[in-house]
C-alpha cells in the first residue's frame, strides 16, 4: 500500500524533484496531492 501510495505521488511533477526552498511550500503541495488522489478514488467509487 505504501509503494503504491508513493507511485501515485509521483504523478505530480512539482513532488518528484523539490523546487521549493520552504518546508511549508513543500508540504502544502504534498497535502493537496494527498487531497486530489483521494477525491480521485472517491469518485471512482462513486460511479461503480
Amino acid at each position: 500500500m505504501v509503494e503504491q501510495s508513493f507511485a501515485l505521488l509521483h504523478w505530480f511533477r512539482r513532488l518528484r524533484i523539490r523546487w521549493e526552498i520552504r518546508d511549508d511550500i513543500h508540504e502544502a503541495f504534498l497535502s493537496l496531492a494527498c487531497s486530489i488522489i483521494c477525491w480521485r478514488r472517491l469518485r471512482n467509487l462513486a460511479l461503480c
